[in-house]
């Protein structure tokens, strides 16, 4: 025995069968004959096959309540399968978002944000501290810190060897952490 497919034309055509009147007898045949091939088009448009048959019971509902209107009974299965197209859709545009009730609120996770006054502070403090340093030091750190160029391409820059560039930065270096405005910072 197979399961109907929707509970609705099952019911309809039930009814028939007990002599009852049923709007559109046509439709629970339909359903009836039909429902295994469109519940296979469904599971094709879903991972789930709980989805899936509300998908086809949805569509077939759609078809319900169009049942006067299609004018050739002999193109239903097409008619059906564009419901369901078209529902599948509309399901996928609007992306249901879950939303959980808690008690507390969640933890904020990783190291808060610093502070942008803060940080625009250091800002400041740094470029002073750069701005101290004698004119040819100032420009390769500049260059190699601020450019992010390489040692060698710095030394191409300025018209010096690599080796000046290295001992040149590490000086540099040394006074940018001796420079009591950037004291805190460490």
């Amino acid at each position: 025995m197979t399961t109907p497919v929707c509970t609705g034309a099952s019911r309809a055509a039930t009814a028939t069968a007990a002599g009852h009147h049923v709007p559109y007898a046509s439709f629970s045949s339909y359903v009836r004959a039909r429902g295994p091939v469109l519940l296979r088009t469904a599971r094709s448009l879903t991972a789930n096959p709980c989805d899936a048959e509300d998908l086809l019971q949805t569509a077939l509902a759609k078809t319900y309540v169009a049942w006067e209107r299609i004018e050739d009974h002999r193109a239903l299965d097409g008619y059906v399968r564009r419901a369901l197209l078209n529902t599948r859709t509309s399901q996928w545009r609007k992306r249901k978002v879950d939303e959980f009730a808690c008690e507390e609120l969640p933890e904020q996770g990783g190291v808060p944000a610093p502070d942008p006054a803060e940080q625009q502070s250091l800002h400041d403090a740094m470029w002073r501290a750069v701005l101290k340093l004698p004119d040819r030091q100032r420009a390769m750190v500049v260059l190699r810190y601020y450019e992010d160029l390489s040692e060698a391409q710095t030394a191409e820059v300025l018209g010096v060897s690599i080796g000046t560039v290295k001992s040149a930065v590490s000086r540099a270096l040394g006074k940018l952490r001796e420079d009591p405005e950037l004291t805190p910072v460490r």
